[in-house]
């Protein structure tokens, strides 16, 4: 399903800022894990498993997506659900609404996950299902060629889009957690040979680590396709990490509340907020000029976990 991509209001510079607003896709608030859920699903049926195991803490977009698919296809959907970095547990929107969608939270420790998904899967045999692991076994590897199918489609969407308005664009910025999304529009650009550099703010990880993660999963979809293609640049930014995931700062705050406010546009301070404003001070710094895509990959709900912010 196409989302549209509109102009903002502003330029900064001599930069032509667009967005793709992810966030409008018409399921359980949008974003780009609605995209990315739903390749998962069709995997799971093509392997004939009948229910879901999906890992992620209170914040994260893609377990609401997934709790929520699965319930309205009466599939059980279990949740492993690390705790905060100070071991602290959290309820967000997020996980009320995966909670409200029937999905089985699995407290664990971020040292333990691997005992803790073979423990569901056990826990799954027992009750005789056939449980699917999002991505993969035990330890996290197997599937990681599922979620990048969902952008490399959404870069060819762009690529209609853009074609549609008679433009180019030069860059194409988005938040980078767990890479798939951006691995994704790399690959679909490299399928298709296109010049655009497709930069990832990390909202989560140091650069060297999310780069490590990002040609994972763009060489294992090749592979998967049984072609080798170059990766071409792999740009990540993590000047605005602000201490590490679920982390902001007034700056990032500032940018939320002047965006809402001149674009009409919600952004969250632990994904969106924090790439944006990394992608703006980026342009402004490296004086970027041309036509620019930011990838508004949705968080809605947690936009209005943070409202308070707003005052």
């Amino acid at each position: 399903m196409q989302t549209p991509i509109v102009k903002m209001n502003q330029n900064i510079g001599s930069a032509n800022i667009y967005v793709k607003r992810e966030d409008l896709l018409p399921f359980s608030f949008g974003g780009n894990k609605v995209r990315i859920a739903q390749e998962y699903y069709a995997d799971m049926c093509k392997k004939r498993k009948n229910s879901m195991i999906c890992y992620g803490n209170a914040r994260s977009n893609l377990c609401r997506v997934i709790a929520n698919i699965c319930h309205s296809r009466g599939i059980v959907c279990h949740i492993i659900s690390p705790s905060e970095e100070d071991g602290t547990r959290i309820e967000t929107s997020n996980s009320r609404i995966a909670r409200n969608c029937g999905a089985i939270f699995h407290p664990c420790n971020k040292n333990k996950v691997c005992e803790a998904v073979e423990d569901v899967i056990l826990e799954c045999d027992c009750n005789g299902l056939y449980p699917y692991y999002i991505y993969g076994d035990k330890y996290g590897k197997g599937n990681e060629s599922v979620p990048v199918r969902a952008y490399v489609k959404v870069y060819d969407e762009i690529k209609q889009q853009s074609q549609h308005m008679g433009i180019q664009f030069d860059f194409i910025f988005l938040a980078i957690g767990t890479g798939m999304t951006q691995a994704g529009l790399i690959a679909g650009r490299q399928l298709n040979k296109g010049s655009e550099k497709i930069v990832g703010i990390s909202v989560s990880r140091k650069k060297e680590q999310e780069l490590r993660i990002l040609a994972t999963f763009v060489e294992t979809y090749f592979h998967s396709l049984g072609i080798e293609l170059p990766l071409g640049e792999l740009e990540i930014i993590d000047d605005y990490l602000c201490g590490g995931y679920g982390k902001y700062d007034d700056a990032i705050v500032n940018i939320i509340k002047e965006t809402l406010i001149q674009e009409g546009m919600p952004l969250d301070p632990t994904y969106t907020g924090k790439a944006f404003y990394g992608m703006l001070r980026t342009i402004e710094k490296e004086k970027i000029k041309g036509n620019i895509l930011f990838i508004h990959t949705g968080g809605t709900p947690l936009f209005f976990d943070n409202i308070e912010l707003l005052k």
